[in-house]
């Protein structure tokens, strides 16, 4: 093992995922770029070994401990880099806290990202997860991104259609894309800003605080208190946030269930599919506030799952796995998790 790799053994990832699991690593290094990840790559020792690449463990839960070695992104630095084709360009790297990052940008005046704001997580898995929120997800404000192949040892330059972008997925949850890790990545922000209030319940709140003409730091703070007010702060209680997606399915398919059940919640997408709201179907099964042993369903919004203290991945597992099965027996539908299980 290269003695300029500072790898930690047997290193505890309860601190490092917002679910707090309990969970160890058989190696660990903290990466502040490309000269580590080619390093690893180059090592006989750690090539071989099983890889997870870790931002702010916002959308990950460990069942198990992990035989291998955790790449934990922890390079810093943003940037503005000037306009182009009426759009602000921003870069930052991988390491950076996402909030912290959108906070960042609406303190130099640019707007975009706002509806994104308080998303745990980092820069660098922003793009991975295709996060969105609010009416915006990260391919509507994203430019390019810089990759570090660990097969190839190539850092690699990829633009929105090289990352396949789609609904909370991209290129790099697929198996062609896994040897892939984000350095940093550049969002494209728009040089005449105008609100993004598609979204029903923040455009009720901007107009419920008399924002008549509402600026990007406006929107990013109603957005926060919308968030404060239905979600769980991880820090106080551990979660990943929304835990399963909002299931698609056809106009054929959500007329059907309509007739059976007239107030399911729907929104009709631009392919002309109807996304369902997944935590309306959780509620409307009687999950809102349950648990089963140390894992529960946040009262205050039933996408949400928690650790109540003390629970295991496989605790939050077992509960995800009977909310499913509830949803799938009443309505038909599969509810897919958004985390990754480790």
């Amino acid at each position: 093992m290269q003695a300029d790799l500072p790898i930690l053994d047997d290193f505890s990832l309860a601190s490092l995922n917002t679910f707090r699991i309990p969970a160890r690593a058989r190696h660990y290094l903290e990466v502040r770029g490309a000269a580590q990840l080619d390093a690893v790559r180059r090592d006989p020792l750690l090539a071989g070994l099983p890889r997870l690449v870790l931002g702010g463990g916002s959308n990950m839960l460990f069942t198990r401990d992990f035989d291998g070695i955790v790449l934990h992104m922890a390079g810093l630095g943003k940037e503005v880099l000037g306009e182009r084709n009426g759009r602000i360009l921003v870069r930052a790297q991988a390491g950076e806290n996402w909030h912290a990052f959108v906070q960042w940008t609406l303190a130099q005046g640019l707007g975009g990202l706002e509806n994104l704001s308080l998303i745990p997580g980092t820069v660098g898995a922003a793009p991975i997860q295709n996060v969105g929120a609010y009416g915006t997800e990260t391919k509507d404000v994203f430019h390019s991104l810089s990759a570090y192949d660990m097969d190839s040892g190539e850092v690699r330059t990829l633009d929105a259609a090289a990352c396949r972008f789609a609904y909370r997925d991209s290129l790099f949850k697929h198996p062609e894309g896994r040897a892939l890790v984000v350095l940093d990545v550049t969002f494209a922000l728009p040089a005449a800003w105008s609100p993004n209030l598609r979204y029903a319940e923040l455009a009720r709140a901007v107009e419920e605080a008399g924002l008549t003409a509402p600026t990007p730091l406006d929107i990013g703070r109603t957005v926060e208190a919308i968030r404060r007010r239905k979600l769980p702060d991880p820090s106080e209680i551990g979660n990943a946030g929304s835990f399963f997606k909002n299931p698609v399915v056809s106009r054929e398919r959500c007329a059907r269930l309509l007739a059976e059940f007239p107030q399911l919640v729907h929104h009709a997408q631009a392919d002309g599919s109807e996304k369902l709201a997944a935590g309306w179907l959780i509620d409307q099964c009687g999950w809102k506030g349950r648990a089963l042993g140390a894992a529960g369903v946040y009262p205050k919004q039933a996408l949400v799952l928690v650790n109540l203290g003390g629970a295991t991945g496989k605790d939050v597992v077992r509960l995800a796995r009977a909310i499913q099965a509830d949803v799938k027996s009443r309505y038909g539908v599969e509810l897919e998790p958004e985390p990754v299980f480790i």
